[in-house]
């Protein structure tokens, strides 16, 4: 029996660190463009584009450096911007916004914290060169 249930954990793919959890995915899913029955083209792939963009956005890549599993970054990127000029996005945060249960993704001042440089040292006054001209009266 311990073999069969390591041979289970081994087949499931590992969750992605930057990826939708399934249930964020069902929040936000009818709020995206290109599905089935709406106007326009139907999207390929809608949750690996969004996939993408939180990558993006949580590694701080540049588009050109997104990894190819999340196809052509030139694509991605025109499509965040159609999605951005659209409100896209503005909808898709007022939905998370609202919901309570979001407190974790809030940033305040108790959790930014400050490069060790920035505090509890000393300032060294500046070192000024006396100019040529004569001292004032």
């Amino acid at each position: 029996m311990g073999r069969q249930h390591f041979r289970k954990l081994t087949l499931m793919s590992p969750p992605r660190r930057y990826a939708l959890r399934d249930d964020q995915w069902e929040r936000i899913c009818e709020l995206l463009p290109g599905q089935k029955g709406h106007r326009g083209a139907t999207a390929v792939d809608n949750r690996l584009f969004v996939d993408a963009v939180l990558y993006r956005y949580r590694a701080g890549v540049p588009w050109r450096d997104l990894p190819e599993r999340f196809g052509d970054w030139n694509n991605t990127h025109r499509r965040f911007s159609r999605w951005a000029e659209k409100g896209v996005w503005q909808r898709v945060f007022e939905l998370l916004a609202a919901d309570a249960d979001n407190e974790y993704a809030m940033i305040d001042s108790t959790i930014v914290r400050a490069h060790q440089h920035s505090a509890g040292a000393k300032k060294k006054p500046a070192k000024t060169r006396r100019s040529g001209a004569p001292e004032a009266d």
